[in-house]
């Protein structure tokens, strides 16, 4: 199982959103020896299926990004069908809850010592307070991050997916053991986008992040291998 980076080269996950799988094995080719790992996510998956983990696999280790959130059984299934693809890292929605959590812990470690390290992805980015009132979540994005964390650390995730602005809350209340993912980085000047809530890499790592997914700063930019070593290079020490 992948174990975390120290220091700061391997702490970037560089996104790799596009249903365009020649386009993403150009990406890779470019940024791949600056990244860490490589995000796959549903838009590629969809559109190219599991040859697209194994043709970006050949150039860094590959972070599955589907988040997984169904019944205990179709989730169990479904991390049992993609385990032996070799992912180093895949995602489920916390709000699954505990059963299916523990559900997707045991078909992984089915795998054995190659399973993937298991992520529960806490409150999206793109969410803020008014959007989780929409839904009936009356707490605050780091209220609810906290409760879903808690929960899916004792039902069997390995680490857990937030934002920048929770890396610190989890850290003071949970320590060192849960891994941490964390979206929402745009560097310094960078638009938001979609993001509600966002840091710059240096002040997630500062936090504690493990690692950091930088998508649309480096693919679209001019030049998108200079800037994921430009990303790396600011990265405490």
């Amino acid at each position: 199982m992948l174990s975390r980076p120290i220091g700061p080269q391997g702490r970037l996950i560089v996104a790799l959103d596009t249903p365009d799988l020649a386009r993403a094995e150009a990406l890779a080719m470019q940024v791949a020896p600056a990244a860490g790992l490589l995000k796959l996510g549903l838009e590629l998956f969809c559109a190219a299926g599991p040859p697209a983990l194994e043709r970006l696999r050949a150039r860094a280790p590959v972070f599955l990004d589907l988040k997984l959130h169904d019944i205990p059984n179709t989730v169990a299934g479904a991390v049992g069908s993609l385990a032996p693809l070799g992912a180093a890292m895949l995602t489920l929605h916390a709000s699954g809850g505990p059963a299916m959590i523990t559900a997707a812990r045991r078909a992984a470690e089915l795998a054995g010592a190659a399973r993937p390290i298991l992520l529960a992805v806490t409150v999206l980015t793109s969410m803020d307070a008014e959007t989780l009132g929409a839904i009936g979540v009356m707490d605050s994005p780091a209220q609810q991050v906290l409760r879903l964390a808690r929960m899916a650390m004792d039902s069997g995730a390995d680490g857990l997916v937030c934002s920048p602005r929770e890396v610190a809350l989890i850290r003071d209340a949970l320590g060192e053991t849960p891994m941490l993912v964390v979206p929402g980085i745009r560097p310094a000047g960078s638009a938001a986008g979609d993001q509600a809530r966002i840091a710059t890499p240096q002040d997630a790592v500062a936090a504690g992040a493990d690692w950091i997914v930088v998508g649309r700063p480096i693919t679209e930019a001019a030049d998108p291998a200079a800037a994921a070593r430009a990303i790396v290079s600011s990265l405490p020490r």
